[in-house]
């Protein structure tokens, strides 16, 4: 029989941590115990109708389909302030899939030498590039999947237009895209390899023993075209935003494109970007579905989203000030901007709609073993 189904609901039917290591059974039961009495919450009351309601807390993990829509608007309210009066580009660096077993055995690794990478390689392009000859900025979000769950290692990358020079003057690009797609590829392909070399010279990649296929891999991706992926230029502030929301807190796949379940097997939809993006269904057991996703649960603290450039936290606030004045910009007012929090004690009743609810008391929540916290 079909029936509704979400991530957690397949999590708590299928999901055995009997082989899960530490950090993924804290994520799994974080998700399992998300927006339910295990996690607490509040009883509300309104008072024009007196209709009493429970709210549970979200578990906020980064991971959680439930929690990162309200997590990705805090987000883009915060990146709005640093927004630029200039066109923006949008480019994607993709990891061949013959390292996807590195991938496996040492994420952390490779995913910090990606990011490495691509910035390394964009940061030539702007200081060698003739009519640029400055710091680029770039904020590039860590994406591990593809449509169908499987692993597909790319980096988002948006760039402001243009490279901020040594002595305080901004030159704004002249294409319609930031540089050509095959340099850039090519750069990137020698920078990542080298990059890949010293990561095994060094130790790195402790749980690869057979030197013959490590330099096998790295030899066999050498002698291919390796995708980048570049749209044109993003002349709107709004478009930016909505850029920066579509793509900062996605994760693996939401609850929305999850069709239904029949028995032990699960449907979803995803988009064949071999076929133009035409719209298809896939089925998958529910065993099968699990370890797809937790193939794209993060090493404990990677940080999937990062500022580069002139866009770094430790020097965006001064740079960011000097790009305005050389663009004679007066620069944003830096209001702290207000959001709602799941700790808000009272809202308007979605009930009668003429009264408001308020918090009448605090719900506790409940570890393992029944036992309430703190």
């Amino acid at each position: 029989m079909a029936g509704s189904v979400t991530v957690q609901s397949t999590l708590n039917q299928f999901l055995s941590t009997d082989s899960l290591d530490s950090h993924r059974r804290k994520v799994c039961r974080r998700l399992m115990d998300c927006r339910t009495a295990r996690m607490g919450g509040m009883e509300m009351r309104c008072d024009h109708c007196k209709a009493r309601t429970v709210h549970y807390y979200g578990c906020r993990d980064r991971h959680c389909p439930q929690c990162q829509g309200r997590a990705s608007q805090r987000w883009c309210e915060r990146q709005r302030r640093s927004l630029l009066p200039v066109p923006y580009f949008h480019l994607v660096f993709t990891l061949p899939h013959a390292l996807n077993g590195w991938v496996q055995l040492h994420p952390d690794v490779v995913y910090r030498r990606l990011f490495e990478s691509v910035w390394n390689t964009l940061s030539q392009f702007g200081h060698q590039t003739k009519h640029l000859q400055g710091e680029l900025g770039m904020t590039a979000v860590l994406h591990t999947w593809g449509q169908n769950l499987s692993r597909h290692v790319h980096v988002h990358c948006l760039i402001p237009g243009g490279a901020l020079t040594e002595a305080g003057e901004w030159h704004g690009a002249k294409h319609q895209y930031l540089f050509p797609v095959r340099a850039l590829s090519r750069r990137f392909r020698g920078r990542m390899v080298s990059s890949l070399r010293h990561s095994v010279r060094t130790g790195e990649f402790h749980r690869l023993q057979d030197s013959d296929a490590i330099d096998g891999i790295l030899n066999e991706v050498m002698q291919k075209e390796w995708v980048v992926y570049a749209r044109h230029c993003l002349n709107q502030a709004e478009t930016v935003v909505d850029y920066l929301a579509r793509y900062s807190h996605r994760i693996a796949i939401s609850n929305g494109r999850l069709v239904s379940q029949h028995g032990d097997r699960i449907k979803l939809r995803y988009k064949d970007y071999r076929e133009d993006g035409r719209q298809k269904t896939l089925q998958l057991e529910g065993a099968e579905f699990i370890r797809r996703f937790l193939m794209h649960i993060l090493p404990k603290g990677f940080m999937r989203i990062r500022h580069f450039g002139y866009l770094s936290n430790r020097t965006r606030r001064r740079k960011l000030t000097a790009i305005r004045q050389a663009l004679q910009k007066p620069p944003e007012s830096d209001v702290e901007i207000e959001n709602g929090s799941e700790t808000q004690r009272s809202w308007p009743c979605p009930r009668c709609g003429d009264g408001v609810v308020h918090m009448v008391r605090q719900i506790p929540r409940f570890n393992a073993r029944g036992l309430v916290t703190g």
